[in-house]
């Protein structure tokens, strides 16, 4: 999804997108929040790499989708259901969002892995309910 484009990776391109997409389509709403996860912390490991590269178009390509990722788990949350937790997720989000454009007085690589701790923290809380889940249902 976040490879060097190049003649030779149009394949693997394919078939990554073919990957994700069946993941996606057999995935529970919990999982296709995974999924998202997932995703997102790939895309935040790709940023970190093309930093020291000379390639804004593929940097900024990389970015606007982990910002989309983004923007899709804040939108998923239920604010009036999710009470307390909805709202601290939403700011986590904000947050990270935040650390991923320009970070006035902040080192780069600094603000790109704060972001990807905070995500990671949460992706795992959310990977360990879905744990717990699945053992409750079998």
């Amino acid at each position: 999804m976040f490879g060097a484009p190049s003649r030779y990776s149009a394949p693997g391109a394919r078939y990554r997108d073919i990957e994700v997409a069946a993941r996606v389509e057999g995935a529970t709403p919990h999982g296709l929040i995974l999924i998202m996860f997932d995703e997102l912390l790939k895309g935040i490991d790709a940023l970190q790499a093309l930093q020291a590269l000379p390639e804004p178009a593929r940097r900024n390509a990389v970015h606007a989708r982990v910002i989309s990722l983004l923007h899709g788990l804040e939108s998923s949350l239920d604010y009036k259901r999710g009470g307390e937790i909805a709202d601290n997720l939403g700011r986590i989000y904000r947050e990270a969002r935040r650390l991923l454009g320009p970070t006035p007085g902040m080192e780069r690589g600094t603000a790109l892995t704060q972001a990807r701790d905070m995500l990671t923290t949460v992706s795992g809380a959310w990977e360990a309910i879905g744990v717990e889940v699945n053992a409750n249902l079998t």
